[in-house]
């Protein structure tokens, strides 16, 4: 008898002690969780990390400038010294990005990034000389089937914040039109686009979408600068699309040549990558971006933890990493910024697809297949299907945008 107590009572205090152990908690995060937040507490900087950003212009450049505000307020967070954070600026697209990322690594640099699509190839070079270098890279396509360990793409849903500034853009044509500004059927907006990349055309195209959701009649005509950052000809785009009757002008290129050729002409415009308010108060409407400061605090994290880091990351709404700036109240159509927070919403609950096929077509049919190129190659070849349920799944088989199509409603000069 008093064995079996002996037998009850050590069964039950194993019991006891498994109800107070608590199980361990899965690093890793689901996929369109946070990732730069996966430990709560800022890690202990060691002394002599640093960290390496290549920039392929300056601050004159609202592109750039994104990305090196990004980068100051990500060493803020983390409290890394002046001496741990290294700034190349202006390197451009070719072997002088190598060259700076070379001069990067043997300076010390345990992490290195670079911001523009241009600069991956020589960033591979880069990272195949120096295998103990975290390499990442924004916009880039390759690193999913170069798979390198230390080389590293990163973008962002950002076609989600060009959808949003559309509504917003879409709105305000609607007031003009009921104002008697012009008919449903001029309801024509112009953009300025750089180059003509899936990426570019993603953006506008997400852009137009999101007019369309609420101003149905909208047209939109698209002229290239072939130039990511040009302003005179930024301007004279901008200038040439309103002189063609185009009633609002937003942009994928980084001056400030088209806004500033808006608030000339007292024309709508819809920013990129940062408010111009204070330059043109009258005209600017609102702005989207990428907030690269989540992806720098993850992967700088991640090289003092020693844990991996993504090879192909794409941030989200939910992750802070697409966001809009404040609506001016003084241009945009009343109610803009409550119609604006409704959208976001659904973006978020996954109600909402940007690139649902019900809302287009191309060549007059809806598309119900289409093969995107992916895995990049010297001819762009489609080799992954990214239409089902419904909608055109960008940035899901790898985070830079892949949707290159030109569909009805969008002309390009």
């Amino acid at each position: 008898m008093k064995k079996i107590l002996a037998v009850l009572l050590a069964a039950v205090m194993v019991l006891a002690l498994a109800a107070c152990t608590k199980k361990p908690v899965d690093e890793e995060p689901s996929s369109g969780e946070d990732k730069s937040n996966t430990e709560t507490a800022v890690p202990a900087v060691p002394a002599d990390l640093k960290v390496g950003f290549i920039f392929l212009h300056d601050e004159n450049s609202t592109y750039d400038k994104n990305f090196l505000d990004a980068a100051i307020a990500a060493q803020k967070a983390l409290g890394l010294s002046d001496e741990q954070v290294m700034l190349k600026k202006n390197i451009p697209e070719g072997s002088e990005c190598y060259e700076a990322a070379a001069e990067l690594a043997d300076a010390g640099c345990d992490l290195i990034f670079a911001d523009s699509f241009g600069h991956e190839d020589y960033m591979i070079q880069a990272a195949k000389e120096y295998p103990d270098v975290q390499f990442c890279h924004a916009t880039g396509t390759k690193a999913h089937t170069e798979n390198l360990a230390n080389y590293h793409n990163a973008f962002a849903s950002i076609y989600e914040g060009r959808f949003l500034a559309g509504v917003a853009a879409g709105l305000k044509l609607n007031q003009m039109i009921e104002n008697g500004d012009f008919t449903a059927e001029e309801a024509k907006m112009g953009y300025v686009g750089a180059f003509p990349y899936a990426e570019v055309k993603s953006g506008y195209t997400s852009f137009y979408l999101g007019a369309k959701s609420v101003c149905p009649s909208v047209t939109m005509e698209v002229k290239y600068t072939n130039s990511w950052f040009d302003e005179a000809k930024e301007k004279e785009a901008a200038t040439a699309l309103i002189q063609d009757d185009c009633k609002l002008i937003s942009q994928h290129a980084d001056s400030m040549g088209a806004p500033t050729a808006c608030e000339a002409a007292n024309v709508p415009n819809v920013s990129y990558n940062g408010s111009t308010v204070s330059a043109c108060p009258n005209t600017f409407i609102v702005s989207s971006k990428i907030n690269w400061q989540p992806y720098y605090e993850y992967i700088i994290k991640s090289v003092i933890n020693g844990t991996e880091i993504d090879k192909d990351w794409c941030g989200n709404i939910a992750t802070g990493s697409v966001e809009l700036t404040s609506v001016n109240e003084a241009a945009a159509a009343p109610g803009t910024a409550e119609k604006l927070e409704k959208v976001k919403a659904q973006l978020k609950a996954g109600t909402l697809h940007v690139f649902d096929t019900s809302t287009f077509t191309v060549g007059g049919k809806t598309l119900d297949t289409y093969m995107a190129d992916v895995d990049t190659d010297a001819d762009y070849t489609g080799d992954t299907e990214v239409i089902s349920d419904g909608y055109f799944h960008e940035s899901e088989f790898r985070s830079a945008p892949y949707f290159d199509l030109l569909i009805d409603g969008i002309t390009e000069a």
